[in-house]
């Protein structure tokens, strides 16, 4: 049977390249960038105060465009390229029509459609980090931390993990789409990196309020529904398990957003508009290990932990233990990705289903890919325990991982380039730091001045007159 003419092979689409696949898998990459650009951006610019607005989106902005060129460059080889070393790729540019039209290691597209995909999750790590950061990181410093994060840590992880050579893949770790490489790692790397950047002004710890709640609300709706893509895509197929993904993702993500929202009411009496969005970060973070490989009552039980247990740590704990309240994390990283990336990871090994597992590896393991509790109910005790042990395995690597390099990776810098900006310039921020500010308003105590846009280098507005009039020239 003869096919349709437009389905026909040519040069421009090969045998082996399927066009709903390859149109799926570019659309889910632009997705995930939508979260970062402009999702990350405004949440960033708005969730904090308003001296701070342009600085903290554009840190992410940078990061964006910074990260692409270096994963072109280098870093898509290192992280899924021919093995270099036990945990890395051989470092190698990725520009050559010649390889970018090749078909990638995995799936029915070409490795420029897998780049693509592989470079927004990438962006979106680095961007994480900067949550961390935000309010006192000297720009110049983030300036060189993202390249070298992205080459001594990012790779490293995506290439154990990701990378069908990995040897933490080798060993059956089950991270569907990031929760260990992107989420654990960021909560991980920007709690260290806060560490040694320092604290923001104590002015602006005692009090920090949003400059804009409903323009953050808009960046966290285009990270919410941008996430779609983020978890829908990790099949490289328009697949059944994809569409399982995404409906696990939103169900996950909602119920752990109303679990906090509930938590914020019977203890703060309150429903705190920033407490949902964390409760709606978690729960993305949450499921985004497990997203095709859990069951949709699993995907329910699973935010309802992420709703709870992140709140818990950060309402409660975080005032207990020194180390955390030694630690100035602006966004809570620690809590949303940290936390919540270690909490997905373990649920992971307890719930994933061994059938949605074959379907997503596309292997009969039966050794593997077992959630403990599905070993427990078929009497595979010993896989479901050698799952969970993998999971487990998989956290240490990840924290020791980002510990270390971003701890390295600060101090190498700080040698250059001082970390955290002076003392002068965090009293005055975007203004000092760009020579640009947010807004054409004034706040924060400062008195209102009618001015002409100064650009054009016009005077004041005189003064006006006795009965309020102005008074002309």
């Amino acid at each position: 049977m003869s096919l349709p003419q437009n389905l026909q092979p040519d040069k421009a689409s090969p045998d082996w390249l399927n066009k709903g696949d390859n149109a799926w898998q570019l659309t889910a990459a632009t997705l995930v960038g939508l979260q970062s650009v402009p999702g990350l951006v405004i949440l960033y610019g708005s969730i904090v105060k308003k001296k701070w607005a342009v600085n903290s989106a554009f840190m992410a902005l940078y990061a964006f465009a910074a990260v692409l060129i270096c994963w072109v460059g280098w870093g898509y080889q290192m992280a899924f390229g021919k093995e270099f070393i036990k945990f890395m790729g051989r470092p190698n540019v990725s520009l050559g029509e010649k390889f970018l039209l090749k078909q990638a290691f995995m799936g029915s597209f070409p490795n420029a459609t897998m780049i693509y995909f592989q470079f927004v999750f990438a962006a979106i790590t680095l961007i994480l980090i900067a949550g961390a950061l935000l309010g006192r990181m000297n720009f110049h410093a983030w300036m060189v931390f993202v390249p070298l994060w992205l080459t001594f840590s990012y790779t490293i992880g995506a290439y154990s993990m990701w990378c069908p050579g990995g040897w933490l893949a080798k060993k059956g770790i089950i991270d569907y789409s990031g929760g260990y490489v992107i989420h654990l790692s960021s909560g991980v790397a920007g709690f260290t990196a806060a560490y040694w950047v320092g604290p923001r002004a104590t002015k602006d710890r005692e009090r920090f309020p949003p400059n804009n709640i409903l323009l953050m609300l808009a960046g966290a709706g285009l990270l919410w529904m941008g996430w779609t893509g983020f978890n829908g895509g990790d099949p490289y197929s328009v697949s059944t398990d994809a569409s399982l993904a995404v409906l696990n993702t939103h169900v996950c993500t909602a119920t752990s957003l109303l679990t906090w929202l509930l938590l914020d009411i019977l203890f703060f009496g309150k429903p705190s508009v920033i407490g949902a969005t964390q409760g709606m970060i978690t729960g993305l973070v949450c499921i985004t290990p497990a997203a095709g490989v859990v069951q949709g009552w699993a995907a329910i039980l699973m935010g309802i932990m992420s709703g709870s247990i992140p709140w818990y740590t950060m309402m409660v704990l975080h005032k207990k233990i020194w180390l955390l309240k030694q630690v100035d994390d602006t966004m809570a990283v620690f809590h949303t990705h940290a936390v919540a990336g270690s909490l997905g990871g373990i649920l992971t090994g307890f719930f994933a289903n061994p059938k949605l597992n074959r379907i997503f590896y596309l292997v009969d393991d039966w050794e593997h890919y077992i959630g403990l509790a599905y070993g427990l109910q078929s009497g595979r005790t010993t896989a479901g325990f050698k799952q969970m042990g993998i999971q487990l395995l998989g956290i240490v690597f990840i924290v020791s991982l980002n510990v270390v390099m971003t701890s390295l990776i600060c101090l190498a810098i700080r040698l250059v380039i001082p970390l955290r900006l002076t003392d002068d310039e965090l009293q005055t921020g975007d203004d000092a730091i760009h020579g640009e500010e947010a807004y054409a308003l004034w706040g924060d105590g400062e008195k209102y001045e009618s001015r002409i846009n100064s650009i054009y280098g016009a005077e004041e507005f005189p003064p006006p007159g006795p009965k309020g009039e102005v008074q002309m020239a």
